[in-house]
């Protein structure tokens, strides 16, 4: 009876982990390493053919991301999960799928002028509608027999639609334990959803660790705080740009912007436009304003009793392809345009800032976390110029950063969740966090007789015993101020190009002096081309 830890040790993302009881292998989570230049997604460390089943807390591509890459390689078994989860995966592995194939497609076309060889997709569409129909559905608190020996039950995490944390019940030989998965734990109070329910029994407990150091801002009244930047900015004659997460937090929006229409807190444009303009998010609307039975907390479930959507409202629009998104900036009616990706690295997102960021009378309200390195944190930071396919865009517009959601439970949070417990695990295992945060929240729980321990890739368990049987492997220590570097493929690319060119400069110490100062000369030129000046 043994856990082995996969992914998300000394780590947030890429969750995955593996159980071994009476020699059935039990993987819970398989996400996708994300936020590095480095991640590599393909390589794993088990043979897929051999899984037996696969359980997932919830939809996230960092939790869910490659289960086409372990069906692509030979798994065959069910993938359990909620009904809500498998809904949501339904649209989001295939997301993912076409983002792979894309990026395939773009790395071949300019390899084969290198003459690089030929680069796979990390999985494809085929792969994904596969996986697919191996999804297997069940509600929360239901209990499900896995296998001999095991069974589980799935518990609502609070976090997203359909989240859950997962208990699994082992008997192997006579010697019985109770294992949790936290999955992420769901923050207060949010919007559609319900609170993360807390569990009450465990040996052993394998706890994300997010916000382990900190806590949130004090939440105030949203819907009014929001309309307060929407009516300035009307007043002006202006848009509001809302970079927004495709699937919950653009759903959390449009429910507060319900809000705010029913309570009339927009005077200047009381029926003010309003364009989502993502398919992910359109697809995930259309799911989160389905059936929300066990799903929805008691103020959705009153609207919805009486009737009423409680994420559509009068003059909001879907747009569904590029065409139409074209047109919306053509309008000079003031609209809030919410779209994706949420940090601005991709997506039509950037299309609506070259459009709206050089126009003071504009709003850009960020309202989710925004990684180093991302456009969306050099905004935020204050750069007065960006470069959006190919032009320098001036930075006029008003900037907020809107951050009083969050999905994640906080230092707080994560400490009455695991309180609950009626006696204290014999272990806890702290996993999906930057180091930082894993080791502050480490030290609360050991100051409160909590038993606790921080797994590194590939660390192995014996739950029989307690006992770590392979510590693992340490992961790869970045450079001294890199640690909190989000760098994306596109800027590695550059840095590559970069040490490149210094290496062909270097070459020219012995050239002549006509030959350098016309290669001078020529960088010159390419440098004042792409500089900020700020």
């Amino acid at each position: 009876m043994n856990l082995t830890f996969y992914g998300a040790a000394k780590n947030v993302t890429g969750s995955c982990f593996m159980l071994t009881v009476n020699e059935k292998k039990i993987m819970i989570d398989c996400g996708m390493k994300q936020g590095c230049s480095d991640c590599d997604n393909k390589t794993m460390d088990f043979v897929q053919s051999e899984i037996d089943y696969v359980l997932v807390t919830h939809a996230h591509i960092d939790h869910s991301g490659r289960l086409p890459l372990i069906v692509k390689y030979g798994y065959t078994g069910q993938i359990i999960a909620t009904g809500a989860t498998c809904s949501l995966l339904e649209i989001m592995l295939r997301d993912s799928a076409k983002i792979q194939e894309m990026d395939a497609k773009w790395e071949n076309q300019k390899g084969k002028r290198a003459g690089h060889e030929f680069i796979e997709p990390l999985y494809t569409m085929e792969d994904t509608e596969k996986t697919l129909l191996q999804l297997e559905p069940h509600k929360y608190n239901e209990r499900i027999k896995i296998c001999e020996g095991v069974s589980a039950e799935f518990i609502d995490g609070g976090h997203l639609l359909g989240s859950a944390s997962i208990t699994l019940y082992l008997d192997e030989n006579g010697v019985q334990k109770i294992i949790a998965f936290s999955g992420d734990i769901g923050n207060l109070d949010q919007p559609i959803i319900r609170d993360p329910i807390y569990l009450k029994k465990a040996d052993y407990v394998v706890m994300e660790s997010t916000y382990g150091n900190r806590n949130h801002d004090e939440i105030g009244d949203y819907a009014a705080e929001l309309a307060q930047i929407f009516e300035s900015t009307f007043i002006k004659g202006g848009n509001i740009v809302i970079p927004s997460f495709s699937v919950g937090r653009t759903q959390e929006l449009l429910y507060f912007i319900r809000e705010m229409k029913e309570r009339k807190l927009v005077k200047s444009i009381p029926d003010f436009p309003v364009y989502v303009d993502s398919p992910l998010s359109i697809a995930a609307t259309n799911i989160y304003s389905g059936d929300l039975t066990g799903y929805a907390d008691k103020l959705t479930d009153a609207i919805i009793a009486k009737g009423q959507n409680p994420l559509r409202f009068n003059n909001l629009h879907m747009t569904e392809t590029s065409d139409e998104s074209k047109l919306i900036n053509s309008d000079l009616e003031p609209k809030v345009i919410i779209s994706s990706s949420g940090m601005c690295e991709a997506g039509r997102i950037r299309h609506h800032l070259k459009h709206n960021l050089w126009r003071g009378e504009c709003s850009i309200v960020f309202v989710g976390y925004q990684a180093n390195g991302t456009l969306g944190r050099i905004i935020l930071n204050g750069v007065k110029k960006v470069k959006l396919f190919g032009e320098e865009i001036a930075v006029k517009a008003e900037i907020y950063n809107f951050s009083g959601l969050s999905a994640h439970a906080d230092r707080n949070g994560l400490y009455k969740w695991i309180s609950a417990f009626e006696e204290n695990p014999e272990n806890v295992f702290l996993v999906h966090g930057e180091e930082e945060a894993t080791i502050s929240f480490k030290e609360l729980l050991d100051s409160n007789s909590f038993e606790t321990y921080i797994p590194n890739p590939k660390t192995i368990i014996d739950l029989v015993n307690n006992k770590v049987l392979d510590s693992g492997e340490l992961p790869r220590k970045k450079p001294d101020g890199e640690q909190r570097r989000y760098i994306s493929s596109a800027y590695a690319t550059l840095e590559a190009a970069m040490k490149h060119l210094i290496s062909v400069v270097e070459k020219h110490k012995q050239a002549a002096n006509k030959e350098i100062s016309k290669f001078a000369s020529q960088i010159e030129k390419l440098a004042n081309r792409w500089d900020f000046k700020n």
